[in-house]
């Protein structure tokens, strides 16, 4: 393994960074409200001229003390500047404003995540996602995504779809290359991939593995695209090893699915695929390795996102050093004959053939 991560701050500068860390999510807390309040769109819409603390007050019918306290949080934050008496927009405000992968990010560890993440260190003793709990009594996230309220699930299914939404047309031509007739998509969600797939290619029959909730969206979304007679929907509870795939198939396609489970799960989990394929069958694995990343921004937002499973999802997996998967790819037997960097946002594609 190369070696991540550095020392090479001065002791003024790690100090000033450990204090970023202490106040947080007071900081991020902040940002949101300026954000969700109207502020920040205030600011933003000032442009150049800039905007007074008393303009948005009277626009925004807010108290002159808390429009100023959440201003002055935002000059330390960075997403606003001052000018004399008036506030101008940043750079990182207007990522803030306007950046839609930024703002999926905020509003999943908003609405998903913020509340249960003062669960963390029971979820790291217990190996449960003791986090969950906030919203209700289930073993893990994927169980309670139907019932979860509204604003929540918005939030997830567009954390979610926002990083597989931009790979999905990048990878249709690579595996549609081999000409595959029937599919296996497991956990397939809401079908967004299997209904691009089909649309894609006239000839393909598809079937969508998932919980029986999941699949009810699915079906949903699949008659609405007039696609139920190439798509259709196999109830199961893929963390029992003993349920197996529908078998005889040419491929297999598993997208941002296997970082929802621990190692142990993931080798039972690849072993049904490996059983299920006709021979040279081909498994595709389209994950978020926090090794692979071009940019450092990815790579950290990847690995504050294994904590999401921690202590919100199920308690045991997280998103996964390349090195660890491809190992349990091979150890399931598969041999891995291509593997792609750099697909979307930040997506490698394992091409694993049987």
């Amino acid at each position: 393994m190369r070696n991540f991560g550095s020392d090479k701050l001065s002791a003024l500068d790690a100090k000033f960074e450990a204090q970023k860390i202490s106040f947080g999510p007071i900081a991020f807390q902040a940002v949101r409200s300026m954000r969700d309040l109207g502020i920040l769109g205030l600011v933003e819409n000032s442009r150049k001229e800039g905007i007074l603390v008393d303009q948005i007050v009277k626009e925004l019918k807010l108290s002159r003390y808390g429009v100023q306290v959440l201003l002055d949080a935002g000059i330390s934050t960075g997403v606003v500047l001052q000018k004399n008496d008036k506030f101008f927009l940043t750079k990182t405000g207007y990522f803030i404003m306007n950046d839609p992968l930024t703002r999926a990010n905020l509003d999943f560890v908003q609405d998903v995540n913020y509340l249960g993440f003062f669960n963390l260190d029971e979820s790291i003793k217990s190996g449960k996602p003791e986090g969950l709990k906030v919203f209700g009594k289930w073993k893990t996230v994927y169980e309670s995504l139907s019932a979860l309220p509204p604003k929540v699930q918005k939030s997830w299914f567009q954390f979610d779809h926002y990083y597989s939404d931009l790979v999905f047309p990048l990878v249709m031509p690579l595996i549609f290359a081999d000409k595959p007739k029937r599919l296996l998509d497991i956990g397939g969600n809401t079908g967004k991939f299997s209904i691009k797939a089909a649309q894609y290619n006239p000839d393909v029959h598809i079937t969508i593995l998932d919980l029986p909730g999941q699949l009810n969206v699915a079906y949903r979304e699949i008659e609405e695209a007039k696609l139920s007679d190439r798509i259709d929907g196999f109830p199961i509870d893929l963390l029992d090893p003993n349920n197996e795939y529908p078998s005889g198939v040419d491929a297999i396609w598993m997208s941002q699915f296997l970082d929802c489970f621990s190692e142990e799960e993931i080798a039972h989990l690849l072993s049904r695929a490996f059983d299920a394929l006709i021979p040279g069958g081909i498994l595709y694995i389209n994950e978020t390795y926090w090794d692979r990343q071009k940019y450092q921004a990815s790579s950290y937002s990847l690995n504050m996102t294994s904590l999401y499973f921690t202590a919100i999802a199920n308690g045991n997996s997280r998103m996964y050093h390349s090195e660890d998967m491809i190992r349990l790819v091979k150890n399931a037997g598969f041999q891995i004959s291509e593997d792609i960097d750099g697909l979307g946002v930040s997506h490698t594609l394992l091409k694993c053939k049987k």
